[in-house]
């Protein structure tokens, strides 16, 4: 697991505190996490049946689009075909995917591995709309990771939760009763303390 600038781990049983702790980062290492997380901070108060987390991330990827993984091409004019030639295989199932729900299966051949035509009546506005189309979005992967770290390390019976992303950061409550808005506010509050950090 790469190094965390930061990583507390809180609790009113000091005993939890470093199981927890043990927990959250074989975690993050089992969903290789390390890279994308800069600081995290977990608080858990059992009297309470709290759990808390609030994640710095260190950046963020940006999207693919069709455009970073190939290029996008005329084919055979008489039979309104555009070619993308893919230099980035493993997007290749994301694409398509994306481009059977567009254009149907019918109308999407891949005669080489590395290859996909595409039959479309404007091939010109075509072109341009899948050079710009977003095939894959890390932003969104990185989120489902997180939100599954969090509830794998949660206490059991933990069901009540709340979790929000913009970003790069991450916040996460549960609790076994209904969520108290200053529990999200405390949550919301250790993010801003983390990002004060030096």
């Amino acid at each position: 697991m790469e190094a965390l600038e930061t990583f507390i781990v809180e609790s009113t049983v000091q005993e939890e505190g470093e199981a927890y702790r043990s927990i959250v980062s074989d975690i993050i290492t089992e969903l290789v996490l390390g890279g994308a997380i800069g600081r995290i901070k977990v608080v858990i108060r059992p009297e309470d049946s709290l759990y808390q987390m609030a994640i710095i991330l260190r950046g963020s990827q940006p999207t693919v689009k069709v455009s970073d993984i190939g290029s996008v091409e005329s084919g055979n004019i008489a039979k309104k075909e555009v070619r993308i030639s893919i230099t980035e295989e493993k997007y290749l199932p994301e694409l398509l995917d994306l481009l059977w729900a567009r254009y149907g299966r019918t109308k999407v051949y891949q005669p080489e591995r590395n290859t996909l035509i595409i039959n479309a009546e404007d091939t010109d506005t075509e072109i341009q709309f899948l050079t710009d189309m977003v095939v894959a979005d890390p932003r969104r992967t990185l989120q489902s990771r997180l939100v599954e770290m969090a509830i794998r390390s949660t206490p059991e019976g933990f069901r009540v939760r709340y979790h929000s992303m913009d970003s790069h950061k991450f916040v996460f409550v549960a609790s076994e009763d209904t969520l108290k808005p200053e529990w999200i506010q405390e949550a919301h509050q250790m993010v801003t303390e983390l990002m004060e950090e030096k």
